[in-house]
């Protein structure tokens, strides 16, 4: 039996991973995972624009491109566009708008900076008081000692594949916007 995709699952781990305090780190910069720890996915940085993440068995899933500070696109292994993901203003940790292979337009929005959880929804919070939530992306620190970071995210069960597939590239994105390849440790 084969392990489920990193997109069929209603709530996966994005997570820097553990390595040794003293060696150089020579790896993916993130991995994508089961709640439990089992491997789905790798992500590596090809540049400073470029973010592949593919099957821990080696064949893409999905290519994640940089357009400046904070514009992202999302292609999948026949360089079809699957998705997109950006965010304006100053603070650009704080909203990201996202749009789904099907053209569906979600927010993942956190309240505020020193909040550790977005919330994701289609409708603006600052616009609607009470939007429904379609998921949650909690972040963490797992290794304090040199500032590794992990994301869990929850997805509601309506969300389909493709939709998750979205979010967990917004939420890679998210990651390269708070720390980007070759800064410092702490995150914005």
């Amino acid at each position: 039996m084969t392990e489920p995709g990193p997109f069929a699952l209603e709530a996966v781990v994005v997570g820097q991973p553990k390595r040794s305090r003293w060696r150089r780190y020579v790896g993916p910069a993130l991995a994508v995972s089961t709640v439990e720890g089992t491997p789905l996915a790798w992500v590596t940085y090809t540049d400073d624009t470029f973010s592949v993440v593919t099957k821990t068995s080696g064949g893409l899933i999905v290519r994640i491109e940089q357009f400046g500070p904070a514009e992202f696109r999302f292609t999948d292994a026949a360089d079809r566009e699957v998705g997109t993901a950006g965010a304006r203003g100053l603070l650009k940790t704080l909203q990201l708008s996202l749009q789904t292979e099907r053209g569906r337009r979600l927010l993942l929005t956190r309240p505020s900076l020193l909040n550790t959880e977005w919330h994701l929804t289609q409708t603006d919070p600052e616009e609607d008081p009470a939007p429904e939530i379609l998921g949650r992306v909690t972040v963490s620190t797992i290794d304090s000692w040199i500032g590794l970071q992990q994301y869990v995210v929850e997805t509601d069960p309506r969300l389909d594949a493709s939709e998750r597939r979205t979010v967990v590239a917004s939420v890679i994105c998210l990651h390269r916007l708070r720390r980007p390849p070759g800064a410092g440790t702490t995150p914005a």
